[in-house]
């Protein structure tokens, strides 16, 4: 349930162009701080488009290498420690923020994410088709949720991303998201405490 089919782009559109682009610098050992600027005569909506999708991804699969650790019974609650607490509101079925147990939690945020930017009104894949007045506010809500995914594994659980071998990718990750949101402020400074 927590692994999900990757989110791909048209080959031949601007945003393929853009997610290979954000794709060669990742993965080229170029300073992550200056790959996450927007390019020069790039739209900013669709930078951000494909860093969504591609942060969704990944952080889906980080925490797929994990999910069999975090249960009901080692996470009975969403949390980054003893201070931070994430309570699950969708304004759907829980229109109230409600603790639930990390796994739950987890379930909710990755399904959530995927009908937002599966929907062609918030995330249009056809070229001349407007992004929604409320695009930016959209994606920060998502990267603010799955900033608590990171906050989650790297507390509770990066003993077992060690065990993997898997740390260097994760914090590559890790700071690869960091840098985008704080370049493009793309989520308050306080929510981003716990790391």
């Amino acid at each position: 349930k927590t692994f999900r089919p990757k989110r791909k782009f048209e080959p031949g559109t601007q945003r393929f162009e853009l997610h290979k682009r954000a794709q060669a610098s990742l993965n080229s050992g170029v300073d992550l701080k200056a790959a996450v600027q927007l390019p020069n005569g790039e739209d900013q909506n669709d930078w951000v488009a494909v860093h969504v999708v591609d942060f969704f991804n990944r952080i889906n699969l980080i925490y797929g290498t994990i999910c069999e650790f975090c249960t009901e019974k080692t996470c009975p609650v969403m949390s980054g420690g003893p201070r931070y607490e994430y309570r699950w509101q969708d304004d759907v079925k829980y229109k109230k923020p409600t603790a639930l147990p990390a796994p739950q939690y987890m379930n909710l945020l990755m399904d959530w994410i995927e009908v937002q930017i599966n929907n062609e009104r918030i995330f249009p894949t056809r070229v001349g088709v407007p992004f929604p007045k409320n695009f930016v506010q959209i994606c920060k809500k998502i990267l603010c949720r799955l900033f608590r995914v990171f906050v989650h594994v790297y507390i509770h659980h990066f003993d077992r991303i060690i065990l993997m071998g898997a740390e260097a990718h994760v914090n590559t990750c890790y700071k690869h998201f960091y840098y985008f949101v704080t370049e493009l402020n793309l989520i308050d400074r306080k929510e981003l405490e716990p790391l």
